[in-house]
């Protein structure tokens, strides 16, 4: 910890950038999330609003779990 005039400085809190999951759940809670593009349907089921968060973060290039390969 750095000091100034023999006193330590409080560290300074980073504002956390919102992930694009948090976006996008946010969107599905107020019922605004759309599959595919804004004139696509509604999105009312919660696990199709996880799949689009996760490609959607993948995308923004985040840290998320890769997706399951295909057989």
């Amino acid at each position: 910890m750095k000091k100034i005039r023999g006193l330590p400085l409080a560290h300074k809190k980073k504002k956390k950038k919102h992930s694009k999951m948090e976006k996008v759940f946010h969107e599905y809670k107020e019922g605004e999330l759309h599959s595919g593009s804004k004139k696509g349907p509604i999105v009312k089921n919660r696990k199709q609003a996880i799949a689009i968060a996760l490609s959607e973060a993948r995308k923004a290039g985040e840290k998320v779990k890769p997706a399951k390969k295909k057989k």
